[in-house]
């Protein structure tokens, strides 16, 4: 009877056995027709397995790097960190250990018990079409920004000269002023993107007097308002950031005067600049017109309007929020935006701690 049930149990191993080894050559063979590097780790930073293309993008040799550590195999300072930090909820990007022309984007996801799969796509190709639009913006609006210059100053002669014979083009002439002056600021905008678009976070590591250049900005707004909005603001004027100070400017008044052109006559905008438990925030909040909350998702893309008709109108470039996003990514924060039809909308940069600088 022992003998039996011996039996019956080596049995039913050896099938455990050949359904794991289906299961693992399964897996194994889908890895191999999969397009990216895809790599098997544990939880010790063992190699334990690679597909082909592995071995093309990382060099990986399936029986000379059995059990060699990823670190080694991927020796890139960059990696290296982010390894290490174990964050990994978003991908990075470095060049290939075997051909410095080869850009990957890697991302490393657990699974299992202690195991990790690690898989890299070859974006170079993204990365040179990426390149040759953010340079051709960059030439084209550079290029467009000396004869817009030109147009503009002979309008501004024209509409300012006196001359009698030009009083039948008055009209004409002031809405080439103003089409050229809102050509001007596209074009400024898009210089300030390509240049945003930049790796990295932001070089700056100025001492930014945000209390100073938000009641800079606050004066502006009552300008822009030209008195037609109550404009209040609850202001730290101990707290101060480590950035650009140019960059910042620029984030935080395209916040603010979005909110004096899209706030209709008689309503109210709040600035705010405290500090959080997890560090400096900004708040923009107004009673203006409000958005569709489906729209948000896509309101830091550049040209992307809820209403073109009313965006026009208003003197806008479409690029504002693209600007914000790009600027407090270089600052390591981020852009909270909640918004009701009718309601107004909140703008919130949050910033980390890290940026705080003490008194």
């Amino acid at each position: 009877m022992q003998l039996w049930k011996h039996l019956a149990m080596r049995v039913r191993g050896q099938k455990r056995k050949r359904k794991l080894r289906h299961l693992l050559s399964g897996f194994h063979k889908s890895t191999q027709a999969l397009p990216d590097a895809t790599i098997v780790f544990n939880d010790k930073g063992q190699v334990e397995w690679g597909n082909i293309v592995a071995r093309q993008v990382i060099g990986l040799e399936r029986k000379r790097d059995r059990g060699r550590m990823i670190n080694d195999l991927i020796p890139d300072p960059k990696f290296q960190d982010y390894y290490a930090a174990a964050n990994y909820q978003h991908p990075l990007q470095i060049t290939s250990p075997v051909n410095d022309s080869i850009r990957l984007d890697v991302r490393i996801v657990p699974y299992g018990k202690a195991k990790f799969l690690l898989q890299a796509r070859d974006v170079t190709r993204l990365q040179q079409l990426e390149t040759v639009r953010k340079d051709f913006v960059a030439n084209v609006s550079h290029e467009m920004r000396t004869p817009l210059t030109v147009i503009h100053g002979y309008l501004e002669s024209m509409g300012e000269s006196g001359d009698a014979g030009l009083d039948a083009w008055q009209n004409a002439i002031q809405q080439m002023r103003q089409q050229t002056g809102r050509m001007q600021r596209i074009v400024g905008d898009l210089l300030l993107l390509s240049r945003l678009e930049g790796p990295g976070n932001t070089d700056g590591k100025d001492c930014v007097d945000v209390p100073g250049i938000l009641e800079m900005i606050k004066d502006e707004a009552q300008t822009l308002s030209g008195g037609q909005h109550q404009i209040t603001a609850d202001i730290d004027r101990n707290l101060k950031l480590q950035g650009c100070i140019s960059e910042l400017e620029s984030a935080f008044s395209n916040l603010v005067f979005n909110a004096v052109r899209y706030t209709p006559v008689e309503g109210s905008i709040y600035l705010r600049w405290w500090a959080s438990k997890r560090g400096p925030c900004f708040l923009v909040k107004d009673t203006g017109i409000g958005i569709d909350p489906k729209h948000i998702p896509r309101l830091a893309e550049r040209f992307y309007r809820v209403d073109v008709g009313r965006s026009r109108q208003s003197g806008g470039t479409g690029l504002g929020l693209a600007i914000v996003k790009h600027v407090l990514t270089r600052h390591d924060a981020q852009l909270k935006i909640e918004s009701e039809p009718g309601k107004g909308s909140s703008f919130r940069c949050n910033f980390p701690e890290s940026r705080h600088l003490p008194q």
